[in-house]
């Protein structure tokens, strides 16, 4: 009998595609999950990681990621910054009426801090919006 010719080079075996379709399940499996489906947590978001998220938003709008428009103004400005720290929160409480020049809405700033823990507690958000209203 003739020896069996090697196999060509490009040639892949089916016992090999096995190992690599189960490691490429297994990165897969390790990815991070998107913000919506992640798991809520067992901890509220704190005033300090509330701040630290303003602060790198600050400095992606400074960086321009965001656009002129998000530094034609300081208003502008914090406008892109409450939005790129929680765009649900942004939507919920600033959506349909954002800050205006000098305006400075401390109920509505409460209301979004307090939509960013109910968020980070992965809790429902409903009676968020009008939750500080003191009229």
């Amino acid at each position: 009998m003739r020896p069996r010719p090697p196999p060509h080079p490009f040639h892949r075996s089916p016992r090999r595609q096995i190992p690599a379709a189960c490691c490429l399940l297994l990165l897969l499996a390790l990815l991070p999950l998107p913000p919506a489906a992640a798991k809520s947590s067992t901890r509220a978001i704190t005033d300090n990681e509330i701040r630290e998220k303003k602060n790198a938003c600050y400095a992606d709008i400074e960086n321009g990621l965001w656009g002129f428009a998000c530094r034609s103004s300081a208003t502008e400005k914090e406008n892109c910054v409450l939005r790129c720290a929680s765009p649900e929160c942004y939507n919920l409480i600033y959506g349909g009426d954002p800050l205006e020049e000098g305006e400075l809405d401390y109920i509505r700033g409460q209301e979004y801090k307090y939509c960013m823990v109910k968020l980070s507690l992965g809790e429902s958000l409903d009676g968020v919006k009008g939750s500080f209203n003191y009229s």
